[in-house]
């Protein structure tokens, strides 16, 4: 790797020195030349290291509350412990996550009119009620667009409609997906809306029995295997008060072809439906009544969050968090074949830069000015329940949570001569990021996909919800040279159809260079930020305004 130019560092150093952080003679020129030597020594082989064990079937997919969880917690400890960071939560590297498990019995079918949809293959239902029983019957259906309330944007499907009691068909993504030259909502990029987690709240809200969402693969972005393998088997909540009562009390999922099939059924076409809801706010009731019962089993168990932080050497109150997700789908018992999720992608790539990031600041030989936590939270193919708890439950308070910078399937593809910033143009986070990225060579791009949503589908977006400033960064589209361009076109193909499939697994062949240049690049990003006074803020057309 390239020395990059020296000159913007001095300034640092030399601040942190007339501060009095080092009590020895150092001169500016050392420390430099330490920040490049440490910077230089994020490296592949650590990297290949955390991704082959992390991804290993001995640690079983890494799903909560598992001996695969028992692994990694105590990897993860060991490996923190052993740079000389400091447990974050007192004494402990762990934070408790209350989750409740639950776990439906697939022999269920959905009843709508006089048909019935199968259990995976036609739809997926659950309930997040901690009940044993949940039973939906005879529930009016009632189409209702794209499931919006958002005045915002003048925009709302519910309204002079009662759905209290009924079953709400919702379409996935939101309305400027299918029409991004009509200036509705933000066009091609995804709005909070457009996520399935928002339409479950938003049909909770209006008081419905059921909400299912229409899958289709383009407007969700994947697959509608990823949809049967996210949503069956054990799923997790966080345990809250009213032991979610207030949610809809079934949530789930219906396959385009079973929506299609309901549609003919009320005497309707989808795609004309569909076409009518696109163009503003819309719902029909369907004149068809739905039925399933959902009988759970239900666990309350403990996962953990994993915390590790270098104290700041003048302001150690403020810190820097660092964060990725360490679980993944874990075992599948009832496969043929092979059974494990091994995750090694998603999110053994961002666990092990995250181990990198935390090796590379341990190694410093004068402290960055502010603190530098690391993160390693659980359940968040649960629908981001660790980070959310943390969020929720802050051990370091979120008004002195300076910037959260998220690491989540990095880039297994090869160095690029772009950086995609997910959710470009939310924060000031991102003229760090164009600071660091200028040493590389880089350039900063928009995500190739930004109607996928993916800013609300990371752990960053539980810390953004809250406030706090965070930043999703990794490698781009545009290969560094042909033979990159070449290894990534086969890779690529590899990598995608494996994602939340079996085969998400460690290859030898995979090239991670792009993995230690989007690390080094992280590490520069929260070391110019950690010696800075300044306070990032988000950009005045976001919405997630830090309340202070």
């Amino acid at each position: 790797m390239k020395l990059y130019d020296k000159t913007p560092l001095l300034g640092i150093v030399a601040v942190l020195l007339a501060a009095g952080c080092s009590k020895q003679a150092t001169t500016v020129t050392e420390q430099t030349d330490n920040f490049i030597a440490v910077y230089e020594s994020i490296n592949s082989d650590d990297i290949k290291t955390h991704i082959k064990t992390l991804a290993s079937d001995e640690f079983e997919g890494r799903s909560p509350t598992s001996k695969g969880e028992k692994l990694t917690l105590d990897y993860l400890s060991a490996e923190l412990k052993a740079m000389g960071l400091q447990p974050g939560n007192g004494d402990s590297y762990l934070q408790a996550v209350e989750l409740v498990e639950i776990t439906a019995k697939p022999d269920m079918n959905l009843h709508i009119g006089d048909k019935q949809f199968a259990y995976k293959q036609d739809m997926v239902v659950s309930s997040k009620r901690e009940k044993n029983t949940v039973e939906l019957k005879d529930s009016e259906l009632v189409f209702v667009g794209y499931g919006v309330n958002a005045p915002e944007y003048g925009w709302n499907d519910y309204e002079g409609i009662d759905v209290s009691g009924k079953t709400v068909v919702i379409l996935v993504n939101d309305p400027g997906f299918e029409n991004p030259e009509s200036g509705k909502f933000q066009g091609l990029t995804m709005t909070y809306y457009g996520r399935w987690t928002y339409k479950y709240e938003e049909a909770s809200r209006q008081g419905a029995a059921a909400a299912l969402i229409v899958h289709e693969s383009a407007p969700a972005s994947y697959g509608w295997s990823v949809v049967a393998n996210s949503w069956s088997g054990a799923q997790y909540g966080l345990v809250t008060q009213d032991a979610n009562a207030s949610r809809v009390a079934v949530e789930g999922w219906l396959s385009v072809e079973a929506a299609q099939k309901v549609f003919a059924d009320a005497g309707l076409d989808f795609s004309q439906q569909k076409a009518l809801a696109i163009q503003g706010p819309y719902h029909k009731a369907l004149a068809l009544n739905a039925s399933v019962t959902i009988e759970n089993t239900l666990k309350k168990s403990t996962s953990y969050n994993v915390l590790a932080t270098l104290p700041g050497s003048v302001s150690p109150e403020e810190h820097i968090i660092y964060s990725a997700h360490w679980d993944h789908l874990g075992k599948d018992s009832s496969k043929e074949g092979d059974q494990i999720y091994n995750g090694a992608h998603d999110n053994a790539t961002g666990v092990a830069a995250n181990l990198a990031l935390a090796k590379a600041y341990s190694s410093l030989s004068i402290k960055p000015k502010r603190s530098i936590s690391f993160l390693f939270v659980t359940a968040e193919e649960q629908g981001l329940l660790g980070s959310k708890y943390y969020a929720e439950h802050p051990i370091i308070p979120l008004n002195k949570t300076v910037a959260n910078l998220n690491m989540d399937a990095l880039s297994v593809l090869g160095r690029t001569k772009d950086v995609a910033v997910v959710g470009m143009g939310k924060s000031e986070l991102e003229n760090y990021l164009s600071k660091a990225a200028l040493r590389q060579n880089r350039r900063l791009v928009e995500e190739s996909r930004p109607e996928a949503g993916a800013y609300f589908r990371s752990d960053h977006f539980s810390f953004a919800q809250q406030g706090v400033p965070a930043l999703y960064a990794k490698g781009g589209n545009e290969p560094i040279d042909e033979a990159t361009a070449k290894y990534r076109k086969r890779t690529n193909v590899i990598v995608t159809g494996c994602y939340h499939q079996v085969c998400d697994q460690y290859r030898e062949n995979w090239d991670l260079s792009g993995i230690v240049e989007d690390s080094q690049l992280l590490f520069e990003v929260g070391y110019l930020i950690g010696n800075s006074t300044d306070w990032p803020k988000w950009s005045p057309s976001s919405e997630f305004q830090r309340n202070k």
